[in-house]
């Protein structure tokens, strides 16, 4: 979930990319985040954003052409990019994810930013979040979260604690795959740091995917997570959706929030 304290509100038609406007800079800072965040998730990340990253035809060699990147997600899973020009409010956003529309960047860091970043960049929208979705549970299940945010998106109470959920899947889940704990979440993907931390650190927590147990927990947005939560499949999460959807209504009925 994206927020700004003045976010933008989107067009009614999307924005181009223009490719002929990035440097040679820009394509150093892609080719320089790309090998290193690779060698980095080589053997930390999930199989199935590998996947994602051969659908979506994704290569240390160009920026994407976000054009050829529609044309192989539409293929796999009917999802597309949508270019906008920053971070946007709850409502538009839901509505891209609704309409299986997800808002991406065009412009990249510069050199001296690799590191670290206020605001995301192309290479975390990009990199970090379009290769899931080429994986069909886990893209249903932003359309299904998106489905059910739109149910509740006057309660603010009901979106922060959608954003929760969206924060530590999302963003920053982790998976059992082959006996081991691998991660999918995109803001770990595209953080180095983070990265090694959410695998590697013996004292964070990894705790099983519980959405009322996510719905109570807070997330931390510009320090390293103290917790994760680790999901058995990505067919676990769209199948969850219900249970979430049941929850927050009976919490809304309850007047609990």
């Amino acid at each position: 979930m994206l927020e700004n304290k003045d976010p933008y509100d989107f067009p009614t038609e999307p924005l181009h990319q223009h490719y002929g406007d990035y440097r040679p800079e820009h394509f150093e800072v892609w080719r320089l985040l790309y090998d290193k965040q690779l060698l980095v998730l080589k053997d930390r990340a999930s199989r199935a954003y590998f996947e994602g990253l051969d659908v979506c035809g994704f290569s240390a060699d160009h920026i994407p052409l976000l054009e050829t990147v529609n044309k192989n997600l539409d293929g796999a899973t009917g999802w597309q990019l949508y270019i906008v020009p920053g971070l946007i409010a709850d409502k538009p956003f839901f509505e891209f994810l609704h309409r299986k529309n997800f808002p991406v960047t065009t412009w990249l860091r510069t050199i001296k930013e690799l590191e670290y970043l206020e605001e995301p960049d192309m290479f975390h929208d990009v990199f970090g979040h379009v290769p899931l979705l080429s994986n069909p549970h886990f893209s249903e299940f932003m359309k299904g979260l998106a489905a059910i945010a739109l149910k509740h998106i006057e309660n603010p109470q009901a979106i922060e604690l959608m954003s929760r959920l969206y924060w530590f899947t999302v963003e920053f889940g982790l998976i059992q795959e082959d006996g081991k704990i691998k991660i999918y979440g995109a803001g770990i993907v595209s953080s180095p740091g983070e990265s090694i931390y959410a695998i590697e650190d013996e004292d964070v927590p990894r705790i099983p995917y519980d959405i009322k147990t996510i719905l109570e927990t807070p997330f931390y947005k510009h320090d390293y997570q103290q917790q994760y939560f680790v999901i058995n499949n990505f067919e676990q999460l769209f199948e969850s959706l219900p249970e979430l959807d049941s929850l927050l209504t009976s919490m809304i009925q309850t007047r609990k929030i």
